[in-house]
């Protein structure tokens, strides 16, 4: 009985295949939650699949559901004793649409398929891939130790992929019942394919669009051209106030004051790479001054997703009556979610742009949460991975894309530690996601591991306050 030992179960589970049989059947599952005819599929996946696992393990498994979400919840816990951690783990079971038609010729996003040492296959990497390895090295860790060494909850959501609903009403709901000393959990992407990373928490995202409704249709614009307003070339100004030429924001409450010294320390030790299917960097974009791990780590960055006026698909000589615009800001500890759509309605009004309407959108806003990064815990669960792989693992501040972290940072008062299994080309949420099955491999023993030592050694126990700050 042996960390040694544990880390070879982990080894063989994967190289025999047995690892990949169970992941094929996951995948296998259209856990589709934007398709509201997958409902059954959602909770079959938690009742036929993840519930017997569990079980398996000694968890005792219940139900959740709250009026906001159509899909099911999945709770399970397993104690072994009083004065032990207790760590909450999270996952999601819902995809993206698998989009079959747009797939490369011989890939199903419900067919998990190898090809150039890649695994295929819708939810591979955001989340099934993920939560599927954190669950198998629970097994093995038992099955080599006869117990865990410390108290395990899990919480497994079905609809992240809609913006969580009712995610947070449930928690606040369930407070009790959900409290530990942590959460370690598994999503998004590590820093590069080859680095194993920790992250301590995610940027904020805010969804809204701005919309122009000049008068009631289109007029000819040889007839009306320099007499009445054009709501398209109104709102691209409108837009061009928002951010400059490179993407710099331009609203001051829209950025923070300054890089958080700890931030920039362990930011500085972090290269972004997206590997050879990535885009390469544009190194003049954004906010100057900052390395592109700063940009995308401790910074905010504003993008139009898609900008529409007329018709794009058959235009006409008309000047068109509307323009519209879905905008969103991705945003880090500091600014204030409440306040970014008021100083965005000050900053238009400033420049002279009242007729550009914002209307928030009906996604969920995920609010901005970062574990300081010279906490204990993180310190010891980085020291658990380069045991593991012998590297030394890339520790961010906080994830670049949004996660609901906020919600065990917050609601639950969690010490947040996120170890990712997916890489920055892995194409989630489009057609052709995957992962490299070496990186899998690795991520099973690098959990293994972890969880390992979490029963041998970990800091204190006791329950930290919540921490929002570094």
């Amino acid at each position: 009985m042996s960390r040694a030992a544990a880390l070879r179960r982990a080894e063989h589970t994967f190289d025999s295949g047995a690892f990949r049989t169970l992941l094929e059947r996951r995948v296998a599952m259209p856990t589709e939650s934007q398709n509201p005819e997958r409902a059954p599929v959602l909770a079959e996946y938690l009742q036929v699949e993840l519930q017997p696992a569990f079980e398996a393990m000694g968890y005792r498994c219940r139900l959740l559901s709250h009026p906001k979400s159509a899909a099911p919840f999945l709770f399970a816990e397993r104690h072994e004793r009083e004065g032990l951690p207790t760590v909450l783990g999270y996952g999601h079971g819902d995809v993206i649409r698998g989009l079959a038609t747009e797939w490369h010729s011989g890939l199903s996003p419900w067919t998990l398929t190898e090809r150039d040492g890649r695994w295929y296959g819708r939810g591979i990497a955001d989340n099934k891939g993920q939560h599927s390895v954190n669950l198998q090295a629970l097994a093995l860790v038992l099955a080599e130790r006869g117990s865990l060494g410390f108290n395990s909850k899990y919480l497994i959501e079905m609809g992240e992929e809609t913006g969580s609903p009712g995610l947070r009403e449930l928690c606040e709901a369930n407070r009790d019942a959900l409290q530990a000393d942590l959460l370690i959990a598994s999503d998004g992407p590590r820093l590069r394919a080859d680095r194993p990373t920790v992250f301590l928490g995610s940027r904020g995202s805010l969804n809204f669009d701005l919309v122009i409704e000049a008068r009631a249709g289109g007029h000819h614009s040889g007839n009306w051209g320099g007499l009445i307003s054009n709501p398209g070339l109104q709102l691209a100004h409108a837009i061009a106030s928002i951010a400059g030429p490179t993407g710099q924001i331009r609203i001051a409450e829209w950025v923070p004051t300054a890089l958080p010294p700890a931030v920039r320390q362990v930011l500085a030790d972090c290269e972004v790479d997206g590997g050879s299917d990535g885009p390469s960097i544009e190194p003049g974009w954004g906010e100057p001054g900052l390395t592109p791990a700063e940009r995308v780590f401790g910074w905010c960055s504003f993008e139009v997703l898609a900008y529409r006026t007329g018709n794009p698909d058959a235009p006409v000589n008309a000047i068109p009556p509307r323009a519209w615009a879905r905008c969103q800001l991705r945003f880090v500890v500091g600014i204030d979610p409440n306040q970014i759509l008021p100083a965005l309605r000050r900053h238009l009004d400033r420049h002279g742009f009242g007729m550009v309407q914002v209307q928030p959108t009906r996604e969920e806003i995920f609010r901005a949460t970062r574990l300081d990064p010279d906490d204990p815990w993180v310190h010891w669960a980085a020291a658990s991975l380069q045991q593991t792989t012998g590297k030394k693992p890339a520790i961010l501040p906080n994830l670049g894309g949004s996660l609901p972290n906020d919600i065990f940072a917050e609601v639950l008062g969690l010490r947040t530690i996120w170890v990712p299994h997916s890489y920055p080309g892995c194409s989630q949420h489009a057609p052709n996601e995957h992962l490299p099955a070496d990186l899998l491999r690795e991520a099973l023993q690098v959990m293994t591991g972890l969880y390992w030592d979490l029963g041998e050694r970990s800091p204190s126990p006791l329950r930290a306050q919540p921490l929002n700050g570094a």
